[in-house]
């Protein structure tokens, strides 16, 4: 069984690549940031720390035993600085845990000593705390830890949280505006598809390239529009100049042959060029189909009454009277009728010479599926997808009676024009024949 393929709109495609792109920037950017952050303010304090320690040394040793006391107290009180003799059997933490605040250890050893130690607590006092010497007396240097803090862990992530949130935005709107004037030219192309050739694209807008693509699109919808309208004057001149001599011929042939058989004969040639403009003239009919509940039952009880015939052929219909689909009365008509003429000549039963028709349905959801099936000898399966060719003939066992060849493709182009799907496939074995699917929106 194969795998379905997952499929992504434009604006999806071009927004994730749009996001995954700004995202790695994003954090490229902040680990080059804080690589580069990193260096300058582990060195910059420990420069403040060792000035701190340095000043704090340098006033203790020239002080007296008097002024030393006022010059500690005054030092606690304005840069919130302690200092203690350090005693030998003190307790400690210590700073260096992580790569900043060994980075700061290091820096602190090279300018102050290398015996100098930088602990978080001492006996159970909180801070950051640096040893060092005066003479043989050592003493710590108790300092607020906020002075050697690098960026917190919650600072980043509410940084990098709002340059995502940005980065979802913008590529939110840069794939819109990228996409907006693709999805108009699709917009424009379904109109175009389904008959509207008025339709047409700005060519004014900034861009050169899309400007030129709206350009070429405004003028295919306009040679479209004109081959359409030559089309109709076309298909009017056909009907008006064939069947009014076709007229005068069998009008003739009437009265003057007076072979009985030839008389006939004429008559027949004369019916099948008839039928063979009918079938040119369906095939090129204009798509504008305004869609309408329709009674199904209805459609195809009046399609088998113009089939009586009953050495020919024998149709059996199993809808319901409450079924209605989403059609155009004719057309729906037109299909049938195709069909059950396509069966009449090439479905009928081997060895009974009638064509038996089977038309049954089922309700799917939104949809309803009309299956006409006959019981002939069925349609090579490497041929099946070109029996809705204009113009293909089957083998010898389904073209025993000469046609346009255009029967099938009228059916496929009128059901697409009515919003459905047509489907031909052969009756699984050991049956035979022929099984044609209508698939029709289903009306309330």
């Amino acid at each position: 069984m194969a795998r379905k393929r997952v499929t992504l709109s434009l604006f999806w495609r071009t927004f994730i690549l749009l996001g995954v792109l700004l995202g790695f920037g994003i954090f490229a950017w902040v680990q080059t940031f804080r690589a580069l952050e990193f260096e300058p303010r582990a060195v910059q304090a420990a420069q403040q720390l060792a000035s701190l320690v340095n000043l704090s040394r340098a006033a203790l040793r020239y002080a007296d035993s008097i002024n030393r006391v006022t010059l500690l107290k005054t030092i606690s009180e304005q840069e919130s600085i302690k200092l203690q003799p350090r005693e030998k059997g003190d307790r400690y933490e210590a700073f260096e845990t992580d790569r900043f605040s060994r980075r700061i250890g290091q820096e602190l050893r090279s300018r102050l000593g290398p015996t100098t130690l930088v602990a978080t607590s001492v006996n159970g006092a909180q801070g950051l705390w640096i040893d060092f010497a005066i003479e043989n007396d050592r003493y710590w240097l108790q300092v607020d830890p906020g002075r050697v803090q690098a960026v917190q862990g919650r600072t980043w992530f509410i940084w990098v949280s709002i340059a995502l949130l940005a980065t979802i935005l913008g590529s939110a709107g840069v794939a819109r505006l990228i996409n907006q004037p693709l999805k108009q030219l699709s917009f424009a192309a379904s109109r175009i598809r389904e008959g509207e050739y008025e339709s047409r694209l700005d060519e004014e807008t900034l861009t050169s390239e899309i400007r030129e693509v709206n350009m070429g699109f405004n003028r295919m919808a306009r040679e479209l529009a004109k081959v359409e309208e030559d089309r109709a004057v076309m298909l009017a001149g056909i009907s008006h100049d064939l069947r009014t001599p076709l007229a005068r011929l069998r009008l003739e042939a009437e009265m003057s042959v007076q072979d009985e058989e030839a008389r006939r004969n004429m008559a027949a040639d004369i019916d099948q060029l008839d039928a063979i403009i009918d079938k040119f003239m369906d095939y090129a009919r204009p798509g504008e189909v305004k869609l309408v509940p329709v009674h199904l039952s209805s459609v195809v009880d009046r399609e088998i009454a113009g089939f009586r015939d009953g050495n020919q052929i024998r149709i059996t219909s199993r809808v319901a009277i409450d079924t209605k689909v989403l059609a155009d009365d004719t057309e729906l008509g037109r299909v049938l009728a195709n069909l059950f003429e396509n069966a009449r000549r090439y479905g009928r039963t081997p060895g009974s010479g009638i064509a038996h028709v089977e038309l049954t349905y089922a309700r799917t959801g939104p949809w309803v599926i009309i299956t006409v099936r006959d019981h002939g000898p069925g349609v090579p399966p490497e041929k099946l997808s070109q029996l809705t060719t204009p113009f293909f003939r089957g083998d010898v066992a389904r073209t025993a009676v000469t046609g346009a060849g255009l029967g099938l493709a009228v059916v496929e182009k009128t059901v697409l024009r009515m919003g459905g799907t047509f489907e031909l496939s052969n009756s699984p074995p050991p049956d035979t024949g022929l099984v044609a699917r209508i698939r029709l929106k289903r009306a309330p």
